[in-house]
């Protein structure tokens, strides 16, 4: 299934998504992150029923971003979710919904300090507790 296609089934969220032309993913703004996860899972006709991985990035100047990469085993369709925000917001947990998130972002609070606002044990999973930073981001500066 095309990106278009998977828009039709996402309509009640048009203002909150941008399809950019010829782009192979959605962005989408993190206040309706989580309708919009659900959606994608429970809509017998998208049925992205497995969340492969999340990838957190840093575009700079106090931004970043996280990609989803969602699969349906059923219907054999796979599908990216981008999502840009301010360092200090709080994006919705999906662990949820997806239990592999529980995992994934432990791992983008760990290396770039997203905060995923329900998480059940939002902690360090890479590094240990009193480690100070999140090295991945683009400001990180390593101690002496």
């Amino acid at each position: 299934m095309k990106i278009p296609d998977i828009c039709k089934y996402l309509q009640k969220f048009d203002s909150s998504i941008v399809l950019e032309e010829d782009a192979d993913y959605l962005t989408i703004d993190s206040s309706c992150w989580l309708e919009i996860a659900k959606e994608l899972k429970s809509n017998k006709d998208l049925s992205f029923d497995y969340l492969m991985c999340i990838t957190s990035y840093d575009l700079g100047s106090g931004k970043l971003g996280l990609a989803y990469n969602l699969h349906s085993n059923d219907k054999k369709h796979s599908l990216e979710i981008k999502i840009e925000f301010d360092e200090a917001s709080e994006i919705p947990s999906v662990s949820l919904i997806w239990r592999t998130a529980d995992w994934h972002e432990r791992e983008a609070y760990d290396m770039m300090g997203i905060i995923f606002s329900d998480h059940p044990d939002m902690k360090r999973i890479l590094l240990s507790h009193d480690w100070v930073g999140h090295p991945l981001r683009k400001d990180y500066k390593e101690p002496d």
